[in-house]
């Protein structure tokens, strides 16, 4: 069953990438939904998949990159919007 959550990760989070990690990171765990950088320096998300492929996808978040150092994602429950692909947001 599909869920969606939303997401603010706190960190290393901008000026590394990270909006095209989660992005490409989302394809390859079949999420959909979206990605932008907040005023604060930490990113927001919107996303959506069933319950393992989310807690999946949370996970490899963490895991990051060389360049991407996630020290905490904050997680609440949202409504599905039913996305189509994975969107990068300015």
């Amino acid at each position: 069953m599909k869920q969606a959550q939303h997401l603010i990760v706190s960190g290393r989070v901008q000026g590394v990438g990270f909006r095209y990690f989660a992005q490409a990171t989302a394809l390859e765990y079949g999420i959909t939904g979206w990605v932008r950088n907040l005023n604060d320096e930490t990113v927001e998300l919107q996303i959506e998949g069933d319950e393992e492929r989310l807690e999946s996808y949370k996970r490899a978040l963490y895991d990051g990159n060389r360049f991407v150092g996630v020290e905490r994602i904050d997680v609440k429950d949202a409504t599905v919007e039913s996305f189509r692909k994975f969107d990068i947001r300015y």
